[in-house]
């Protein structure tokens, strides 16, 4: 059994792919790839930046669009839609025999609303309309302005990927309104069974910030800490999933048919090349979970890997290292918001920067 299957059969965590691009559909290599044991797929705009400007797979389709009178900004739509649902189509047969668990794609909103709540959700709605599949996440940023938004797309029975937290308090605030969603949901009667949601949790890149300041001390004590605050706070936040999916409240809505807001470990490629390549897989594995694993990274692991439990292992030594942090001056709540900040501006540009490409090339036609 490979790899990727036997973290789902053997640890019930989930393998999604952190990538999409035309020519997996077309080649058939998606499909291999969830015959190897991948569960579900997640992109962003960074993703169909790289997929539309390094290949001349869409160009036959946006010479098209734009001919018949759309806008560039129209036409990237139609084109990250059209392979959306060429994804959708892939995984329909998961999501079904998987009773709804797995088998999801996730698209998400302009990022240039990030900070606006109410066009998030209008725009999410009509993107969620527009697929009209019911395995697609939209994915809506975990910016303050955008957890009413959150909240409201669950309450409405919208499946919802939480994207960019970076810190154990933003989490909770998912979680909440993720619950908050369902309840108010429940109080009108509807169902709740059908309703999907994981909170996507990046790793790498707490890591790559963490370690800066650390180094920068020159503190023996504190150079040691390298390498450990992305998989501690992973394994702290998932101490508080436990803790926020069980009790009263929560078997209340599971009376209703309620699942788990899954976290989702995303940014699991190893930035840091003296870290081992697998190291934000191998250390992240447990039930009820999903990790998003970029092409390098997941062909590593299906090499390399290990497979056995590690989420909830030596959860003592994580809280002390991630203590300590604050005992060497890492102030990790400013380093969240500058990564969520860095985070929306670095969606912004790459989605822009496209926009900009396919108007300079329906000026050309």
């Amino acid at each position: 059994m490979s790899n990727l299957r036997r973290l789902y059969e053997e640890h019930e965590q989930s393998p999604w792919l952190d990538n999409l691009q035309r020519g997996y559909l077309t080649s058939g290599h998606l499909r291999t790839l969830i015959e190897n044991g991948v569960r579900g797929l997640t992109s962003n705009p960074t993703i169909f930046q790289k997929a539309i400007q390094g290949s001349a797979d869409y160009d036959d389709q946006f010479t098209q669009l734009i001919t018949s009178g759309l806008t560039a900004r129209e036409a990237y739509w139609e084109l990250v839609l059209s392979d959306i649902h060429g994804a959708l189509d892939e995984f329909s047969s998961l999501y079904e025999t998987s009773q709804g668990i797995d088998g999801y794609v996730s698209v998400e909103v302009d990022p240039s609303l990030a900070r606006n709540g109410a066009a998030t959700l209008s725009a999410a709605r009509l993107l969620h309309e527009r697929i009209n599949r019911p395995n697609v996440m939209i994915k809506i940023p975990a910016t303050v302005e955008g957890i009413p938004a959150i909240k409201q797309m669950i309450a409405e029975g919208r499946n919802v990927n939480v994207t960019l937290i970076f810190s154990l308090s933003r989490y909770q605030d998912v979680m909440d309104a993720y619950i908050e969603g369902l309840e108010h949901r429940a109080s009108l009667g509807e169902p709740l069974h059908n309703v999907a949601s994981v909170a996507s949790f990046f790793i790498s890149r707490v890591d790559n910030e963490v370690d800066k300041h650390l180094s920068a001390t020159g503190n023996e004590g504190a150079m040691a800490l390298c390498g450990t605050a992305a998989v501690n706070q992973a394994r702290l936040a998932y101490a508080a999933f436990q803790k926020t999916f069980s009790g009263a409240r929560w078997d209340a809505l599971v009376a209703h048919g309620a699942r788990v807001q899954r976290p989702l470990w995303a940014s699991t490629s190893t930035k840091n090349p003296s870290y081992p390549d697998t190291m934000y897989v191998d250390q992240l594995i447990g039930p009820s979970t999903v990790n998003t694993i970029p092409d390098a990274t997941l062909a590593a692991f299906v090499d390399r890997g290990t497979v056995e439990r590690t989420i909830d292992v030596s959860l003592q030594v994580a809280r002390k290292q991630w203590a300590e942090l604050a005992m060497n001056s890492i102030d990790v709540d400013a380093i969240a918001d500058r990564l969520e900040n860095e985070g929306v501006a670095s969606f912004i540009a790459s989605f822009e920067e496209l926009i900009g490409v396919l108007e300079s090339k329906a000026e050309g036609l």
